[in-house]
């Protein structure tokens, strides 16, 4: 579904990830673990088509990436949760999941997929007229993943979901990402609880200093306590 080929980015002069190559498979659930720097989150900006400058090539569903905007990507099927959430202040959760529609080509069905979001996010149901910054760390960041779900994308790309996040709601997030990958859906995660993610993942690439410097099956990697020591202690 995703192809990465020779990825580079900029910031300013600094080159923030250099030759980056990874691929993402139709269903599954693909995670990048580092250390805090090694370029998991600019790798997921460039992919999304938020950085000021990139090169190399991104193919999503066969088509290239890097020379299109980021709302065009997003019409492609593709979605990004970043880590700061970015709740809109002033809004209910309802409007908050309205604006995952606003370009969406699922636009006309909106009451339909509202309904159908809340079934996935019980939590979220009891509070669609709540205003969203009101609920706590742990149901916003379920509001920020479920705002992007609601347009059904592809491929939802999810970075650092459990920061900050109290245990509990860990859990229950993570056991939504197994029922997002049971019902098809494609992620690519950006995770620095790293046994947290292997758990769930199917393979993994780690980063470093901006390049991947080894990949391979969760399973390989949750064994592999020399690679998560170099490359993944916080």
């Amino acid at each position: 579904m995703l192809q990465i080929s020779n990825l580079n980015a900029w910031y300013g002069a600094s080159h923030a990830i250099q030759d980056i190559n990874i691929e993402v498979a139709k269903g599954e659930i693909v995670c990048l673990i580092g250390r805090n720097g090694a370029g998991k989150t600019t790798t997921l900006k460039s992919i999304m088509g938020l950085m000021d400058k990139t090169r190399g090539s991104a193919v999503f569903k066969g088509k290239e990436l890097l020379d299109q905007p980021a709302h065009v990507r997003f019409a492609m099927g593709l979605a990004y949760v970043p880590e700061e959430r970015r709740i809109v202040q002033g809004l209910s959760v309802r409007e908050n999941l309205r604006l995952g529609l606003v370009a969406s080509p699922q636009k006309k069905k909106e009451a339909q997929l509202i309904e159908g979001i809340a079934e996935i996010f019980p939590r979220l149901a009891e509070r669609l007229d709540q205003e969203a910054v009101t609920m706590s760390g742990g149901e916003q960041q379920m509001l920020a993943i479920a705002r992007a779900m609601i347009s059904k994308p592809d491929l939802i790309m999810l970075d650092e979901p459990s920061e900050g996040i109290m245990p509990v709601l860990v859990d229950e997030m993570f056991e939504l990402f197994r029922s997002m990958k049971a019902q098809g859906t494609t992620v690519l995660l950006v995770e620095q609880n790293v046994e947290l993610a292997l758990d769930i993942a199917d393979r993994a690439y780690v980063l470093d200093q901006g390049t991947v410097v080894h990949q391979a099956t969760a399973k390989e990697l949750l064994a592999d306590d020399a690679i998560k020591e170099r490359y993944c202690s916080v």
